[in-house]
């Protein structure tokens, strides 16, 4: 077994044989291996190479879903926005239309509200007042409210008046009063448009304007100019005072002086006193208006403050104070009670309006674009002398009443006409008691002049029974000439006639009465009145 094997081994044919076969069995094997990672390799990347282009794929389709999903939320976005600008500008359209259609709706009914404006002051431009009546009697008394009770309005507007509680200038109010076609005297008078007796529909009978007077004895002044305008009187008195109060007596005496004979009495503030009360104070009145240009005049029990027996007194308004008898064609005569300056602080230069006079027309009529005389005129100081100077000036517009505008005015009732005159002129009453005429027919204007006067017995307005005494030569008085009033020194007396030197200028109307007052005690007091003479 031994040599055998030695035998063998060293048999080198076969060893060759042997060591070729195993050398092409570890190459043929090598091979193999290198197929086999060559493969691997191979199948790996083509793995990889699919993974990478699966994970490409899968990238490029989540790209191109975001992209598509971006693209369709821009889509959405703009579509939401398009459909949002469209619903806006739809809106928009929508709220432009309906602003236009409310703004034309708006235009049509303003238009309306306009021409029915227009249509109604187109109306009442021919309803004018055609009586002034005046308040008269002591201060405190309740002018001012039976004023208020008959139009609505109280007329102390002033901020002093308000301040103090009393009035200092003449105020002006008007007042329709209606006439009830059911109920009977005095039922069928009052100021509302409905009967407040039965509910009927009332008809307007007439405007009247009331010129509340001051009652304070050191603006009698102010009361008598505003006499000068009145065509009748209700002089007040109070039920809670005795009779006469002071100023009651000096206002009658006022009135009397001014030749006013329409009177009808008020006794005021019934509620704050006792029947009986009342009883008495009726017969003081009616002892105290004996011999008077007011006896026999009717006496209204009254509360002004709570309107009771308002429709007795607009009855005795009706029956006793009737239209006086006007003159259209009669020269222009207006007397001019106020004189002011519309212009609020501040207004521009180019938007100023000229100077504004108010009072009465007695005779004459006016129109929008009339050339108009204010006589005497600007006052003009040279040295110690004071002239006037005529002013002509153009009428721009006219107010009849407290409200009603209009292109003319006639006689009766407050009359503000607004002029061409520089503002600063009429300012503060600066040309109050002047008389508005026509250019070609003025008054004359004087500084002398010539009296027929009548003396009271007594001195009226002190709490003190004075006499009056007989006026004396190169005495200082005080007349109130129309609603100017003026001083003037007596510079010569004959029987019941006195020539007196004036301190200034005035226009004189022949027809007018002049009041006379002199100083009492340190106030002007009135002592009689007087009648131009030629």
């Amino acid at each position: 077994m031994k040599i055998a094997k030695k035998e063998t081994s060293k048999d080198p044919v076969k060893k060759r044989k042997s060591t070729a076969r195993k050398s092409t069995a570890k190459e043929t094997k090598k091979t193999a291996a290198k197929k086999t990672t060559a493969k691997k390799a191979t199948t790996k990347k083509t793995t990889t190479k699919k993974t990478a282009t699966k994970k490409t794929t899968a990238k490029k389709a989540t790209t191109k879903k975001t992209t598509t999903k971006k693209t369709a939320d821009k889509k959405t976005t703009a579509k939401k926005a398009t459909k949002k600008t469209t619903t806006k500008k739809t809106a928009d359209k929508k709220t432009t239309a309906k602003k236009a259609t409310k703004k034309t709706t708006t235009k049509k009914t303003a238009t309306k509200k306009t021409t029915a404006k227009k249509a109604t002051t187109k109306k009442t431009k021919d309803i004018h007042p055609t009586v002034n009546i005046g308040t008269a009697g002591h201060v405190d008394e309740g002018k001012s409210t039976l004023v208020q009770a008959m139009t609505g309005v109280f007329p102390d507007s002033h901020s002093e008046e308000v301040k103090r509680g009393i009035t200092i200038r003449l105020g002006y109010a008007d007042a329709d009063i209606y006439e009830c076609p059911v109920c009977e005297e005095p039922d069928k008078w009052s100021v509302e448009k409905v009967c407040p007796h039965c509910g009927e529909k009332t008809e307007m009978n007439r405007r009247v304007l009331f010129v509340d007077a001051p009652g304070h004895e050191i603006l009698m002044q102010v009361m008598l100019s505003g006499a000068a305008i009145m065509d009748g009187v209700i002089l007040v008195i109070g039920a809670n005072k005795s009779v006469p109060q002071p100023q009651t007596r000096e206002h009658l005496a006022a009135i009397t002086a001014l030749g006013i004979n329409k009177v009808i009495i008020v006794q005021n503030k019934v509620e704050l006193v006792d029947p009986e009360q009342v009883r008495i104070n009726a017969l003081q009145i009616t002892e105290f208006l004996k011999g008077t240009i007011a006896e026999g005049a009717p006496i209204i029990p009254m509360s002004a403050i709570h309107g009771i027996n308002l429709d007795l007194l607009l009855s005795a308004i009706q029956n006793f104070i009737p239209n006086p008898e006007r003159d259209e064609e009669a020269p222009l005569r207006m007397f001019a009670a106020r004189s002011f300056d519309i212009n609020r602080p501040g207004t521009e230069p180019m938007m100023m309006r000229g100077g504004v006079f108010g009072g009465s027309i007695k005779s004459g009529r006016i129109e929008v674009g009339d050339k108009v005389l204010i006589q005497p005129g600007l006052k003009k100081k040279s040295g110690k002398q004071i002239d006037r100077i005529p002013i002509e000036t153009e009428i721009v517009s006219i107010r009849v009443g407290a409200t009603t505008d209009s292109d003319y005015a006639t006689p009766g009732g407050l009359v503000a006409i607004q002029t061409t005159i520089d503002p600063s002129m009429t300012r503060s009453d600066n040309l109050s008691g002047c008389i508005i005429t026509d250019p070609k027919n003025p008054l004359d204007v004087v500084t002398d002049i010539k009296l027929k006067y009548t003396l009271f017995d007594k001195v009226v307005g002190s709490d003190n029974d004075v006499k009056v005494k007989p006026i004396a030569s190169k005495e200082a008085l005080l007349l109130t000439i129309g609603t100017a009033p003026m001083t003037g020194v007596v510079t010569k007396l004959g029987k019941g006639i006195a020539e007196m030197k004036l301190s200034g200028q005035v226009a004189i109307d022949p027809e007018i009465k002049i009041a006379i007052s002199r100083r009492v005690q340190k106030r002007w007091r009135l002592i009689g009145y007087g009648e131009l003479v030629e």
